[in-house]
């Protein structure tokens, strides 16, 4: 290393010190390793929208081994539960190491060649489209993949299988806030980087279980505390984050369009807007403000069940900071009316001027890794890459050009993740292809998701565990883990950040991109798939992105390693990126004003009545991730949560581990009682990890947004029971000839629920 003074701007690197840092980390005076032959990989996690940068630990022989914290400004060397854990999916004895096949769900799996796979798989498909049309044969993405992967999907789907029958796992995370977004401000992201909440003076946070579900996130709402900013939770629980705020709104889930309608009515009677920017900046604002009037603060009251005068207090709190911000997450967006209440919650913020500033402005939480970059570049059923409409003719032609296919060859817009399970059943989709996604846990009403399925002649699944979904398949294609690809996602904040290859897969194991790659080859397009690897299909996505709001052009591997991430739009190797949007309050519509929507509150889809009196509502833990898949195979994960329970208040007479039976118009499951004063009498909540018999999604309802087409997890009418004994937690699927990781398994027949305090009131366990 040179003897150079290392400059104080960290932008400036003095010669050496890049080389320095990829061989293995930063210089830290005084300090020595106490191990030798080591390799610290700079990386991010697989997990969540926060995307945490570490280091991956890899030993000589080319494994990684362990994980260190990075002093990334995302996380600045914090890591939650799952990050920490992360790396031991990596080289996890569960891993599937082999294709598996079978021609009919009565055997059993076998291991065979990728030749024999492939040729099964590409037989199969040809058949099912000759006989029933190319539209026979549907392909579902998922929101962890990297984008590259992403974008192959959608390009696979329309090119390679011309089906117009493509979505992702996403459909169930972030999509009633993109609607919502794209019809606001002609742009689908958060408006503001994490660290802008460090300078608000009031900070709302609606549906988001932010501590257990971004728990590195909740350094930011912290470090805004400390500088004196006001917090307000609206949520039916009152998890960790709302136990310390100021406010915390314990509304009956689903009102949420009801609750923000009536601040807004507050806000516009005491005089707390922002006349001067909404004459210049929005249109819609006389509508929104009319339409506001029949929602009192007495009459919602009723409907969301809290104070009118709480309803007042968040007015005036929000209204009167000169900074304040919203965010939010699923809890308001698993709803049949998400679009409109992410929509209402743009109202509020446009209404009183709090866009395009630090610590003002509005953002939603992405839930899965990728869930930004996963919806940008063309998996999504309605998108093609750079966020372009598959119905706009301008927006054809130019992907069509890109791509090297007649625009006629491109297929029109398909339909959402369940409303493919429906086409499922009804033989209107008879062949499938699944990657990185796990229906049979994360779907809504699983007794239709598993028919739906079960109708498929023919289904393969890309995955590194078995999952329930693959394990009902016919093909099921071993690929990589995250650490063993390098590629890109886009985390909640539309920050660009790259991922780095830290080992070689397994013998046998191969990428998403190889596999795509080499089915599309066989399939007869293969000209249009000769990519190498991730970074040629990245170079291919800058350009199909180019000049769109979803810009990409800009981001290279190269400027993301030298700078740690980049947010888009980015349209030049020159330009810095756009962490903020809306300065000067300028938004993407062409007359870049904010849209401003009016919303009328309707009750959920699912009635209550005498036999279903109470709200079930889901959501997820902070040891576990979406279905589980991985999660529930991490020994201290599972140690730490190894089964789901059913959160229900003290007055309903149950005593925390009794057996309660939850039982809604879909199905029935029985698990322990966590009995706690942390959520509303009339609610019960279940978190969604586990597949059937304890699944949440035994018991949610398949009713879908009319805008967004996302599911309604977030409430549906139940009632509770006492009952003998829980259900059994299955153990997660394995390959054939071996069982379940025993010592990642040993405490899934515990019978109580976990031992940490989840809220208030929390009985503990003696």
């Amino acid at each position: 290393m040179s003897a150079e003074r290392v400059p104080l701007d960290p932008s400036i690197a003095p010669s050496g010190t890049r080389k320095f840092r990829d061989a293995g980390g930063l210089p830290a005076a005084g300090w020595r390793a106490d191990q030798t032959e080591q390799t610290l990989v700079p990386t991010h996690c697989c997990f969540c929208g926060v995307q945490c940068g570490m280091y991956l630990r890899v030993d000589t022989h080319g494994k990684v081994f362990g994980v260190e914290p990075r002093n990334h400004d995302i996380n600045r060397m914090r890591l939650c539960p799952k990050g920490i854990n992360a790396y031991q999916q990596v080289n996890h004895p569960d891993r599937l190491v082999t294709p598996l096949m079978r021609r009919s769900r009565d055997e059993p799996f076998r291991a065979v060649t990728w030749e024999e796979a492939l040729s099964y798989t590409v037989e199969q498909i040809r058949r099912i489209q000759s006989e029933h049309g190319r539209d026979a044969f549907g392909m579902l993405g998922g929101a962890s993949l990297f984008s590259e992967k992403t974008y192959l999907v959608g390009k696979f789907a329309r090119v390679a299988l011309k089906t117009r029958h493509v979505d992702y796992n996403g459909r169930l995370c972030m999509v009633s806030a993109a609607g919502a977004n794209k019809l606001a401000f002609g742009i689908d992201r958060a408006a503001n980087p994490f660290s802008d909440i460090l300078q608000t003076e009031c900070l709302l946070i609606a549906g988001s279980n932010v501590g257990e579900c971004f728990p590195v996130m909740t350094q930011y709402v912290w470090g805004a505390r400390d500088r004196g900013a006001s917090l307000i939770v609206v949520d039916p629980r009152e998890t960790a984050i709302a136990r310390t705020a100021d406010i915390h709104v314990a509304l009956k889930s689903g009102t949420d369009a009801a609750f923000f309608n009536a601040v807004l009515n507050v806000i516009v009677d005491e005089g707390l807007t922002d006349e001067a920017f909404l004459e210049a900046h929005t249109t819609g604002w006389a509508e929104v403000k009319q339409s506001v009037k029949e929602y009192t603060p007495a009459r919602v009251a009723e409907i969301c069940g809290v104070p009118a005068e709480q309803i007042v207090q968040v007015a005036r709190t929000f209204g009167r900071a000169r900074r304040a911000m919203a965010w939010h997450a699923r809890g308001i967006e698993h709803h049949t009316q998400g679009v409109e209440n992410c929509l209402t919650v743009i109202n509020l913020c446009t209404a009183t001027g709090n866009l395009g500033r630090p610590g003002a402005g509005y953002g939603t939480i992405t839930g899965q890794g990728n869930g930004q970059g996963g919806r940008e570049h063309g998996q999504k059923a309605d998108l093609l890459p750079g966020g372009r409409s598959i119905n706009d003719p301008a927006h054809r032609r130019q992907i069509s050009a890109i791509w090297g296919i007649d625009e006629e060859e491109l297929p029109q817009a398909g339909t959402s993740m369940m409303e493919m399970v429906w086409q499922m059943q009804r033989g209107e989709i008879r062949g499938l292809l699944g990657v990185c996604n796990n229906p049979f846990v994360s779907l809504p009403n699983y007794a239709v998701v598993k028919s739906g399925y079960d109708e498929l002649e023919f289904h393969a699944q890309f995955d590194f565990f078995l999952s329930e979904t693959a394990s009902n398949a016919h093909v099921v294609f071993p690929v990589t883990t995250w650490a063993e690809d390098e590629g890109v996602m886009a985390n909640a904040e539309a920050r660009v950040v790259k991922h780095n290859k830290a080992q070689e897969p397994p013998a046998g194991v191969h990428t998403d991109t190889w596999v795509l790659c080499e089915l599309a080859r066989r399939l007869g397009v293969g000209e249009k798939f000769a990519f190498e690897g991730s970074k040629e299909v990245f170079d291919e996505l800058r350009r199909a992105s180019a000049g769109t709001v979803i810009d990409y052009y800009g981001i290279t591997y190269e400027r993301l390693e030298e700078t740690g991430g980049i947010a888009w739009p980015c349209p030049s190797l020159d330009h810095p990126g756009t962490p903020r949007l809306f300065e000067g309050g300028t938004t993407a519509h062409p007359d870049g004003k904010v849209h401003m929507q009016v919303v009328e509150w309707h009750p959920p889809a699912d009635p209550y009545d005498d036999e279903y009196p109470m709200t079930l509502t889901t959501g997820r833990t902070v040891a576990h991730f979406l279905s589980g898949n991985q999660t529930r195979r991490l020994g201290a994960l599972v140690e730490q949560t190894p089964r789901p329970w059913v959160e229900v208040h003290p007055s309903h007479g149950f005593r925390t581990g009794d057996p309660v039976r939850v039982v809604t118009r879909r199905g029935t499951s029985v698990l322990p009682a966590l009995v706690t004063e942390a959520i509303r009498a009339d609610h019960v909540f279940v978190p969604y990890h586990w597949p059937y018999p304890v699944a949440a999604n035994a018991l949610t309802i398949d009713a879908l947004d009319p805008r967004s087409k996302i599911p309604e997890y977030k409430v549906c009418a139940v009632r509770i029971e006492r009952a003998e004994a829980v259900d059994e937690v299955p153990a997660p699927p394995t390959p054939p000839g071996r069982e379940a990781y025993p010592e990642t398994q040993v405490s899934r027949t515990d019978p109580l629920p976990p031992t940490s305090p989840q809220g208030r009131g929390t009985a503990e366990r003696g």
